[in-house]
């Protein structure tokens, strides 16, 4: 029978520890390594609703892409929400693993994945890793000339729905050819010399000073759009490029993806 060791050690070959950043805690959470897994269960985030979700459905496994423990931890209070959480978990013998940044920057990763639903060809990281055809993000072509309104549209029919939506900066008409994107906060990005030479730029969690300075200097010396989605959107496509990688490994094992929205928004207020 396979064993969470099985599992881990086959999940750090697909996305390698030593692929995550450095301020990145990825890996087993919780969980004994002789527990036998016969359910594993994928999401984003770690939170009440997953972690109930995954007891309930009776998984061995609950596998999010965000570590739920990124920072040193001093108690697990249970009146505390990751106390409780862990708690929960051990209580209903689900183990926790995360795939956080090792898993962003692989062939099949959460940006390659969305460049590959957006068709993206002749793509690249936008920041080359050690390994060849790994880093982060990715840059690459559209096999047609699109618009921006065109792309944030098909962008807006691929993720699932959230209160955000999709924000847009640019002409809507502009013509789109080269599209750089990262799955997750990407704004760090912005200067790169990948992003500056798109058209686009789709990434997560933009905020107001360095969207504003991208756009100010674009109009000075060219640069790209911007397209900023949700955080838990861009990331939840991978969910099940994992799930099918897990599954032909294991196929004696029930592999899901949640379908449970985490991310934190609930409604819009349109002025």
């Amino acid at each position: 029978m396979t064993n969470l060791r099985d599992v881990v050690e086959y999940a750090h070959t697909l996305w390698p520890l030593s692929g995550a950043e450095n301020w990145d805690a990825p890996g087993l959470v919780s969980g004994s390594l002789e527990s036998p897994v016969k359910r594993i269960l994928l999401a984003v985030d770690a939170v009440a609703e997953t972690v109930e979700q995954a007891v309930e459905v009776q998984a061995d496994l609950l596998i999010t892409h965000h570590p739920l423990l990124m920072r040193g931890v001093t108690s697990v209070n249970e009146e505390l929400y990751k106390g409780s959480l862990i708690a929960q978990l051990i209580r209903g013998n689900v183990a926790l693993l995360a795939a956080h940044t090792n898993a962003d920057v692989v062939e099949n990763g959460v940006s390659d994945v969305i460049a590959q639903s957006l068709g993206l060809i002749d793509t690249a990281p936008i920041e080359p890793g050690v390994i060849p055809g790994t880093g982060i993000g990715r840059v690459g072509n559209l096999p047609e000339v699109t618009t921006l309104g065109t792309l944030a549209r098909a962008l807006a029919d691929l993720l699932p729905n959230t209160a955000g939506g999709v924000k847009v900066s640019g002409e809507f008409t502009a013509a789109i050819s080269r599209v750089a994107l990262c799955g997750g906060a990407g704004d760090s990005l912005l200067a790169t010399d990948a992003v500056r030479g798109a058209d686009v730029y789709i990434t997560s969690d933009l905020r107001h000073h360095p969207a504003q300075e991208a756009r100010e200097q674009a109009l000075i010396s060219g640069g790209p759009a911007l397209i900023d989605v949700s955080h838990w959107a861009s990331e939840w496509l991978w969910l099940d490029t994992a799930a099918a990688q897990l599954q032909k490994q294991f196929p004696d094992i029930d592999v899901e993806v949640s379908d449970l929205r985490t991310d934190p928004w609930d409604f819009l207020v349109v002025q």
